[in-house]
């Protein structure tokens, strides 16, 4: 089971993240509680081990400027996150990192991984880092097939049960690890990812 912890801010997030075991970690680069700006992501992105993927998320963000500021964050991957049509990622991926594309599901969806030139796809809540449950019976006749990442609400006490009714390759989480909003519980991050990884 794939992991990613979204969200981080701090050093010491990161040494908590990469402790815990997570596959990737998310340094928010948009508008969020959670942003940190692309001197902080770089210095971040130091801190993190070659086995491990940096991601940039963005949302609301023009491709030009997502090209600008994950050049300036150094991170590993990008993660378009939205409305993003076609263009804006044939317009990122100049910048030879893979790409994360993050949507919620609709009947309008593209659910075929690689779509948009994506390496991942994620499917998160149309609330997007707001700790919401989305109702997974949407994925009855949409479920994607390969590197997918279920995403929105989960947490320690349910990642498990979403992980059996969803059957993911992965998950992420950003709310759920958290002891208030924007600040991560490494203690949480550590639960997360054995009860993701046990499920």
């Amino acid at each position: 089971m794939y992991v990613k912890l979204c969200g981080l801010r701090t050093a010491a997030d990161v040494a908590a993240a990469v402790d815990a075991g997570a596959d990737a970690v998310g340094f928010v680069l948009s508008a969020s509680v959670r942003q940190v700006d692309p001197e902080t992501a770089r210095r971040l992105v130091r801190e993190v081990p070659p086995h491990v993927l940096s991601i940039g998320v963005f949302s609301g963000v023009a491709a030009a400027d997502v090209r600008r500021l994950a050049e300036e964050s150094g991170v590993g991957a990008v993660q378009l996150h939205g409305d993003y049509p076609r263009a804006a990622f044939d317009e990122v991926a100049v910048v030879g990192v893979p790409l994360v594309r993050a949507v919620a599901l609709t009947a309008d969806t593209d659910v075929r991984v690689g779509a948009y030139g994506e390496r991942m796809l994620l499917l998160d809540s149309p609330r997007a880092g707001s700790g919401h449950r989305w109702d997974l019976a949407a994925l009855d006749g949409a479920r994607p097939e390969g590197d997918w990442l279920l995403a929105g609400g989960l947490g320690v006490d349910n990642v498990a049960e979403a992980v059996a009714r969803a059957r993911p390759w992965g998950v992420d989480v950003s709310s759920g690890i958290e002891a208030s909003r924007g600040v991560k519980d490494h203690g949480l991050m550590r639960e997360f990812v054995a009860a993701a990884r046990t499920a």
